[in-house]
């Protein structure tokens, strides 16, 4: 998830639970545990080039490490003797901005390895896109409109106690844009389904992801006879589902290599850390098929385009492969996006009658 949402809903969560014994450094605290996490960004190797994409969501993002960003998020007050009896208060507290940090991109489809060291299992939930305005402008309102209203009352009487409410009502209202979320990937998978049957296809495996910004437009992959299909999902809140047709690509395995690329798979094993990290979802790039891409992510809603991949080096090169990341040329087109919310977009067809 982007920074701003993390630091919304860290100092969101830490302001109901600690607000009242901590005051403003509850805020405080929440953000700054709600951004550590992501620190794992700044992990790079010059001799392995997947380093960073293996540790992203790794260690500082489990559950075992986040008594240490707990920690590191409460430094300035906690060794200080006038806060001796709330250094409980200011530990629970980070805890709780670390973890709503790890729960949210959990809630995306990246992958979070939160079990780290017990497990390297990536959850994604797909809840809600990595970028998503709704909910970060819930969470933003929320603590906008407490603020005015406890200013208002420190005005009428120095006393009255700080109120909670407005923040309540947007984590409330957020708690319900994620189950909503949650509803609408199981109606996206659903469609899927229909999709595939219309088109004679068994699904082996699938995804459905939201796309930017909402969670009624859907990524969808699956997987039929050693090639990966991808289609735009229209899923309404009322209403079928529809269809924007994509295309297909053969699967990669390590089988499918050419024997350079195989040799070059040496010892960092480049090959199947990256099928790792993208959950088995890697085709050739159909603008350069020495790029193994990523499929999860495009850079346009047409067709496959990978963000990023890898691509293998030749054999004087000090690594043994090249990490490609084209995320400054992805094409978001914002109409033709809302036109697909929408439902303008004449592309879109109904799923049982698919183009072909």
């Amino acid at each position: 998830m982007d920074t701003l949402t993390h630091a919304l809903l860290g100092a969101a969560t830490a302001q109901v639970a600690f607000g009242r014994r901590l005051g403003w450094r509850a805020a405080v605290v929440g953000v700054v545990a709600a951004e550590l996490p992501d620190l794992d960004f700044f992990i790079h190797s010059a001799a392995d080039p997947l380093l960073n994409v293996e540790l992203h969501r790794h260690f500082t993002h489990s559950f075992v490490f986040s008594p240490v960003i707990a920690l590191l998020a409460t430094l300035p007050w906690l060794f200080r003797a006038a806060f001796r009896e709330q250094r409980l208060a200011l530990l629970l507290c980070g805890l709780l901005g670390c973890w709503s940090h790890i729960l949210l991109d959990a809630c995306t489809s990246y992958g979070t390895q939160f079990l780290v060291p017990f497990s390297q299992h990536r959850f994604g939930w797909d809840f809600i896109s990595i970028i998503d305005p709704v909910f970060t402008c819930v969470l933003l309102a929320g603590l906008v409109a407490n603020g005015l209203a406890n200013r208002a009352r420190g005005d009428a009487t120095s006393a009255a106690p700080a109120s909670q409410r407005g923040v309540w009502v947007a984590l409330g209202l957020g708690a319900a844009y994620l189950a909503l979320g949650a509803v609408q990937k199981a109606r996206a998978h659903a469609a899927q389904a229909e999709l595939a049957r219309a088109r004679g296809h068994h699904i082996e495996r699938s995804e459905a992801m939201p796309t930017l910004g909402n969670h009624l437009v859907w990524r969808s992959l699956y997987l039929h006879d050693g090639r990966i299909h991808s289609d735009r999902l229209r899923v309404p809140w009322l209403g079928a589902a529809t269809v924007r047709e994509g295309s297909s690509l053969p699967l990669v395995s390590r089988r499918d290599l050419s024997p350079e690329e195989a040799a070059r798979n040496g010892p960092l094993r480049s090959f199947e850390r990256f099928a790792w990290f993208s959950d088995g979802w890697l085709a050739r790039a159909p603008g350069d098929p020495m790029v193994i891409g990523d499929m999860r992510y495009s850079l346009t809603a047409k067709a496959f385009d990978p963000i990023w991949g890898i691509r293998f080096t030749a054999v004087s090169a000090p690594t043994e492969v090249e990490w490609v990341n084209r995320s400054r040329e992805r094409k978001i087109s914002p109409g033709e996006l809302w036109a697909e919310i929408t439902g303008a977009n004449a592309e879109y067809r109904p799923v049982l009658t698919p183009l072909r």
